[in-house]
């Protein structure tokens, strides 16, 4: 008789901890998946979305110091979007620009979790080969500075109040002008008197960038924290006029809105003739 209940009392017990091992199996069966899913999760934006990258030296200061992480915007080339003036984008080396780097050896440890965040867009590959600048030109216009002057763009002179304080805008190293061609674009850094830029790689495609070596726009500065804030497109790059395109179009128009004066008086001209003939 005693033995009914006693039975009866364990039984809940034992169907307890057989569930609660059932469900840690299954979480550690699960994990892997998760794990995998956010592991592809990563990578489609990395390899889309965005990406982050770090900045290697001080050819952008102020705007961006040495060490800091920026974020890079790759889903808008994916629909044929193009790098406009005054945007920070990150270009694949052209050729040559960087040179012959020397690969430091941070050990296998370190070398492994580099890799690591870099598969999934957290941190810069060792083997890539990127450089940071700004768009000052893109193609079709024309770029042009002398010594002691201002950056021309079409004509128009650029103000430029993120150059790195001190600097001149080229007088170590005068160019142009020089008309960019279709698909590529002219770039320089902030801290012009340390930036090996467009103006020193003229003996290939005039110092220009192709459109297609751009990996994308630096939207935003990611690390340190107290550093953090958008990349925005100064204004002086939104000045009346600085469009090569903008700068026809009043010819364009005058002459749109000539011809039908001309076509008229051409009309009557020929009427008068046959009147006294």
């Amino acid at each position: 008789m005693s033995g009914g209940p006693s039975g009866a009392g364990a039984a809940p017990g034992a169907k307890r901890g057989t569930a609660d091992q059932k469900k840690a199996r299954s979480f550690w069966k699960e994990l892997p998946i998760l794990v995998g899913i956010a592991l592809l999760l990563a990578l489609l934006i990395k390899t889309f979305l965005v990406q982050a990258f770090s900045i290697p030296s001080d050819s952008m200061q102020n705007t961006l110091q040495r060490g800091d992480r920026v974020l890079v915007d790759k889903l808008t080339p994916w629909f044929g979007s193009e790098p406009e003036r005054g945007e920070v984008v990150v270009f694949h080396d052209p050729g040559g620009w960087l040179g012959e780097t020397e690969k430091k050896d941070s050990g296998p440890v370190a070398e492994g979790i580099q890799k690591a965040l870099s598969f999934i867009g957290l941190m810069p590959s060792a083997e890539e080969k990127d450089l940071i600048k700004r768009v000052i030109a893109v193609g079709g216009d024309t770029v042009s500075c002398k010594r002691g002057g201002k950056v021309m763009v079409n004509g128009k002179p650029l103000d430029e109040p993120y150059i790195f304080p001190g600097n001149t805008p080229c007088d170590e190293k005068p160019f142009g002008p020089i008309k960019v061609p279709e698909g590529r674009i002219w770039v320089m850094g902030d801290h012009r008197q340390d930036s090996l830029d467009s103006r020193y790689h003229q003996n290939l495609h005039q110092g220009t960038v192709s459109v297609d070596d751009v990996v994308g726009r630096a939207i935003v500065v990611a690390w340190p924290v107290d550093r953090w804030g958008t990349l925005s497109v100064p204004g002086t790059f939104d000045q009346p006029g600085l469009s090569a395109a903008a700068s026809l179009a009043p010819a364009a128009g005058g002459l749109a809105g000539a011809l039908p004066l001309v076509l008229w008086r051409r009309r009557r001209m020929i009427a008068e003739l046959q009147r006294s003939g």
